[in-house]
């Protein structure tokens, strides 16, 4: 079976209309967390979303932070500003959709997580030291991430943790050993690279594929700024950071 994996598209419409162009034949749609905050289009990204057959959806911190449902001060200036100004712009089917998600799904052979399995919504999976104790906080053969916007495996065999490649067109082998897996940011990539990032799981071939996509990164700037949303937010697309 084929998956489309995806994570933090923060109201980016444009990036997500070029993964999904992009994405080869699936027959399922994995997301992890962060459909809205910082991007300028919350409510038509979840539409777009909600059409994708066999949808399975996870809850994500700036969700979280439009819904209220957390303190606003554990945030940057910039990211609070954003995530006030989504609050006002979600709709009633926007915010009905999102308070019905959890940040954490256990599914019959993946952990769904936005942030780590052990803290669904606020852990940065970014070190070999963080990936220890995250693998005893699930027991199926993957878990699949998002949260830090950067493409990251961790892999565990013969007992040792290594980190594999996880650039454009990597391909890990996932009957290979335990994993966890970050596809990257749709809608705010933050590895330098300014291109929407997604996975293919495929469980058939038992492979987890690494993609990239350029998309209208002017479009989703304007559209931004027109919003009132704060430039520095904008500009950081470019960039990929």
């Amino acid at each position: 079976m084929g998956y489309l994996v995806l994570a933090d598209i923060h109201a980016n419409l444009q990036a997500l209309d070029a993964v999904l162009a992009a994405a080869p034949e699936y027959d399922a749609v994995l997301f992890l967390g962060d459909l809205v905050g910082y991007g300028p289009n919350p409510n038509e990204v979840a539409e777009r979303l909600l059409a994708l057959p066999n949808l399975t959806a996870l809850l994500g911190n700036h969700d979280l932070a439009a819904l209220g449902a957390i303190d606003l001060s554990t945030f940057n200036p910039v990211a609070r500003f954003a995530a006030e100004w989504t609050a006002r712009q979600l709709s009633p089917e926007s915010r009905e959709y999102l308070a019905a998600l959890s940040p954490r799904l256990d599914l019959t052979d993946v952990t769904l997580a936005h942030g780590s399995p052990r803290d669904p919504v606020w852990e940065y999976l970014v070190d070999l030291d963080e990936a220890e104790p995250n693998f005893a906080a699930f027991t199926a053969p993957l878990a699949l991430v998002g949260h830090t916007h950067v493409p990251r495996t961790f892999l565990v065999t013969d007992g040792a943790i290594t980190l594999p490649p996880s650039n454009a067109g990597a391909v890990l082998n996932t009957a290979s050993g335990r994993a966890i897996v970050n596809p990257g940011g749709v809608g705010q990539p933050r590895d330098g690279d300014p291109r929407a990032a997604f996975g293919i799981l495929d469980t058939d071939e038992e492979t987890f594929r690494f993609e990239r996509v350029p998309y209208d990164v002017g479009e989703t700037q304007e559209r931004m700024l027109e919003a009132g949303l704060p430039p520095s937010l904008a500009a950081r697309l470019s960039y990929g950071l």
